[in-house]
């Protein structure tokens, strides 16, 4: 009876779904017409419809550039798409995703790309991982070793059988789950797992720190909504913005914490927050990162390169007739973001579908 009372709301979303995506991509009102009377006779007949193969290309970029909290949404077009709908085991799905990894990873040359696995209500597959690349967390005689925001999985990684090295740098395994089954965790091979070498050419002491990050950021546990269908397996990626990694994942106190550490490389006074030493600790930091990863031959952007190019993202969309939508806590970069146009420019936080959403975690924290 619930899944009958949702067929009038799923056939409204796809339908205005299709119909912005068509225009989008020129088609003409008898193409709409003939595509929303198909979805709704599938709707009538299974209580779902699914997407072509476009209709998947475009609608998850068109995703992507709906994500009000994304400053890098000036690239949304080009999206590499992988169709793993047909994904039917873990190990089907753990293959798809070495793809994925190898493909965005490109010696370096970073390709932003998203592998769809099969709708939600086909399914009840997941990927455990918040991101496919993450370095474990462990609690050791009061401290934590690695990254705090990974102690949950972390355990969860441990009781399922994987072992790490106990160092502040192991890459956790890929944790795939089935309804109802016994998860299985998988060892990524090494050209599916690149990392960077942090230091920085000034401060030479900093290579003693042993410092590095991978080099995807690979979302893996939002949803994708496309037309009223969800996608739980939707893993994206696009590439860093230094701030990512030297002003959050590292310079968090309750991340890596590394501020005071760089503080003493660089002999700075820590005696009074006027000194301003967490500051310049900072901006070093984040120096750091982005030296490394263009000696890496990473892709990686700054901060100020990130809110030009959003600049322009904003000009494209007013002349294509849509309005921007943004969070702009979000947007705004946490170093220096006054100086930024984001900083002095209002956003609506409206949600824009298609759009990727949070999920809550298949496991317990």
């Amino acid at each position: 009876m619930e899944k009958l009372a949702q067929r009038p709301l799923l056939l409204e979303e796809a339908a205005h779904f299709i119909e912005t995506c068509y225009l989008e991509l020129e088609k003409g009102e008898q193409e709409i017409l003939s595509r929303v009377a198909e979805i709704e006779q599938e709707i009538e007949t299974t209580g779902s419809y699914m997407h072509t193969i476009e209709e998947l290309q475009h609608g998850a970029r068109m995703a992507w550039r709906n994500n009000n909290r994304c400053i890098g949404r000036l690239f949304w077009q080009t999206l590499g798409i992988f169709d793993e709908r047909e994904a039917e085991t873990e190990e089907q799905v753990f293959s798809a995703i070495v793809r994925h990894l190898r493909f965005a990873f490109n010696g370096g040359k970073i390709r932003p790309a998203i592998t769809i696995f099969k709708q939600s209500d086909q399914s009840g597959m997941r990927i455990w991982n918040h991101q496919l690349l993450r370095y474990a967390g462990y609690e050791r005689d009061g401290r934590i070793v690695g990254d705090s925001s990974s102690l949950a999985f972390t355990k969860q990684c441990e009781a399922l059988g994987w072992r790490g090295a106990g160092s502040g740098f192991d890459l956790l395994p890929v944790v795939i789950g089935a309804a109802g089954n016994q998860p299985k965790w998988f060892e990524l091979p090494a050209d599916a797992k690149p990392e960077v070498a942090i230091g920085h050419p000034d401060w030479p002491a900093m290579a003693e720190l042993g410092l590095k990050w991978y080099a995807v950021p690979l979302i893996s546990d939002m949803k994708l909504e496309i037309g009223g269908i969800e996608y739980g397996m939707a893993p994206f990626n696009g590439w860093y913005m230094g701030t990512e990694i030297g002003a959050r994942n590292l310079a968090d106190e309750d991340r890596y914490d590394l501020l005071p550490a760089m503080a003493e490389i660089m002999g700075l006074d820590t005696s009074s927050q006027r000194t301003l030493w967490k500051d310049k600790a900072l901006v070093e930091l984040n120096v750091a990162v982005l030296e490394s990863f263009a000696d890496a031959g990473v892709t990686i952007v700054d901060h100020h390169t990130a809110a030009k190019q959003f600049k322009n993202f904003e000009k494209i969309e007013e002349r294509e007739g849509r309005q921007v939508t943004g969070n702009w806590a979000w947007l705004i970069p946490p170093v220096s973001p006054a100086t930024t146009h984001i900083f002095h420019k209002p956003y609506k936080n409206d949600i824009v579908k298609p759009n990727y959403f949070y999920q809550q975690t298949p496991y317990e924290e």
